[in-house]
């Protein structure tokens, strides 16, 4: 019997090809997905592939309303602290002037009274220095008991008087022609648009406050000798209780 040759092969062997052959393909298929992968990490491409990317690729960064919104209160809130705390700063090297500047101007006083035999008070008549117009014996009625406005006028003369005895100047166009006992910095002068000077202000703008209001009635002001004080910003009168005077710089 002759043998018959088949040029088919057997449909196991036929099957088992083409499964080869499918993982084959998988197999490059998943590498050159893997390799556009490492060339978006390397050079920023995108994958020219359409199938997305695996778990390890790259997202797009992006924010969230939620993130945004966190971000912007996070700010909001560093704001506030710093701006806090340069309020603070500010303040407490105000009140630090203040401390210093009336230290000084208080042993200016004394030295004023080793020489007249009292300390600056009157004046005695009305006076006028520059543009402003002084009343007589404006030191005895401003009463820090009961006048804490240091924009009411008494204040501005007062600071005045107490600038013109110390400083010599006695016509407020910053040249002293009497003996001094003290040196205004400029920072602490208020000055009006002729040059005159129209009062002493402390680290908070306002007027200082210098009374003799004692010496004429024990009932009124704090010191025997002179209250010389500023309201550190404050510009309410003293109540009862009294919570305004203990906020004040003072030298009682």
């Amino acid at each position: 019997m002759t043998r018959v040759e088949s040029n088919f092969a057997p449909a196991s062997l036929l099957a088992g090809e083409r499964g080869h052959s499918a993982r084959c393909r998988r197999h490059v298929a998943g590498g050159l997905l893997r390799d556009s992968c490492l060339l978006w990490k390397t050079f920023g491409r995108r994958p020219s592939s359409r199938r997305s990317c695996p778990a390890t690729c790259p997202r797009s960064p992006a924010f969230t309303l939620i993130e945004l919104i966190v971000v912007i209160a996070i700010i909001i809130i560093l704001a506030g602290l710093v701006l806090s705390t340069v309020g603070y700063v500010q303040k407490k090297g105000a009140r630090s002037r203040a401390e210093t500047e009336i230290a000084a101007m208080s042993a200016a006083c004394e030295s004023y009274k080793a020489d007249n035999g009292i300390y600056v008070r009157g004046p005695a008549t009305a006076m006028t220095v520059g543009s402003t117009t002084i009343s007589a014996n404006v030191t005895d009625s401003l009463d820090a008991k009961a006048n804490g406005d240091p924009t009411s006028a008494t204040y501005g003369q007062t600071s005045l008087y107490l600038y013109t005895q110390l400083s010599g100047d006695l016509t407020g166009n910053q040249q002293g022609t009497g003996k001094s006992y003290f040196t205004f910095k400029p920072q602490m002068l208020s000055v009006d648009t002729s040059g005159y000077v129209t009062g002493i202000k402390d680290a908070f703008g306002n007027s200082y406050g210098y009374s003799t209001a004692n010496q004429a009635n024990s009932a009124n002001g704090y010191n025997p000798t002179f209250d010389l004080w500023s309201t550190a910003g404050l510009t309410a009168n003293p109540g009862t209780p009294d919570t305004i005077t203990p906020q004040w710089i003072k030298n009682w």
